[in-house]
């Protein structure tokens, strides 16, 4: 389970999409959010998944490598699908005891569950097909306007990629404590949910000391090399836009567009 988290990594390969301008890319994943939540027809979600299947095509990471990562927040999808649902009002379709389930509910927790799986491929991807420093750059360019507001807009940019960073290095950790405990004798496949969270505790203890050690050496590092933000610092590879971005741009619009079309006119 560990092991299948996908979000953070990067998957080096050539393609358009990992030559975009980070700042196509995020503006890319917020319009696709928006559409995921403006979408309210069957119509508008199939034009969604057909958007989502030809990105996917066309950066060239296999759609398994970016299933995988649903099988980390699969509990989360099970608990957002139950709770629409058992606690949606409408037309009751079956009761069992105190609990009914409405032809209302399962239709909310049909779009609930496919908004959730599509939210994290679509985010996937874009952590996929871009590294850090670049994530970092574009989060800064996208972001800079908020400067004159005296937002720390370096700082929080700095603070998101190394957050990002961080996930394959812990997750390997994680793996790595999991193989040691269970070489000692643990077990985390069997008992009640109470068991297994008690389990658990071998983990978090040395996993939180290594977090906290590895950010302590990240600082003290960041120190010796004299880091002070983004005062006085300049890029090597200042992010400049190029055709393939503004055709990008172009896409983007048309999309948001034909979602809303549909919504107005086919839901």
């Amino acid at each position: 389970m560990i092991r299948d988290i996908t979000i953070g990594q990067y998957y080096q390969t050539e393609s358009p999409i990992h030559g975009l301008d980070p700042r196509v890319k995020l503006m890319g994943t917020l319009v696709f959010i928006i559409s995921l939540f403006a979408g309210k027809s069957i119509w508008a979600y199939l034009f969604i998944t057909v958007f989502l299947l030809i990105i996917i095509k066309i950066s060239k990471v296999p759609l398994k490598f970016i299933v995988k990562g649903l099988k980390a927040i699969l509990i989360i999808i099970i608990i957002s699908a139950a709770f629409n649902l058992f606690l949606t009002d409408g037309e009751v379709v079956v009761q069992v005891w105190e609990l009914t389930i409405t032809k209302e509910g399962i239709y909310q927790a049909v779009f609930m569950v496919v908004r959730l799986i599509y939210l994290i491929m679509g985010s996937s991807i874009m952590t996929l097909t871009t590294t850090p420093n670049h994530l970092t750059d574009g989060l800064e360019k996208s972001m800079g306007f908020l400067k004159k507001i005296k937002v720390p807009v370096h700082e929080i940019s700095m603070m998101m990629s190394i957050a990002l960073r961080f996930i394959p290095i812990l997750i390997d950790e994680t793996d790595k404590i999991m193989k040691a405990q269970m070489a000692r004798g643990a077990d985390f496949e069997h008992g009640n949910l109470f068991k297994r969270a008690k389990t658990m505790i071998p983990i978090l203890v040395p996993l939180f000391v290594s977090a906290f050690r590895r950010a302590n050496e990240l600082a003290m590092a960041m120190e010796a090399r004299c880091y002070h933000g983004s005062q006085g610092r300049t890029k090597m590879k200042p992010l400049t836009y190029c055709k393939n971005d503004y055709f990008g741009y172009l896409i983007l619009a048309v999309y948001l567009i034909v979602v809303i079309v549909i919504n107005i006119f086919v839901g």
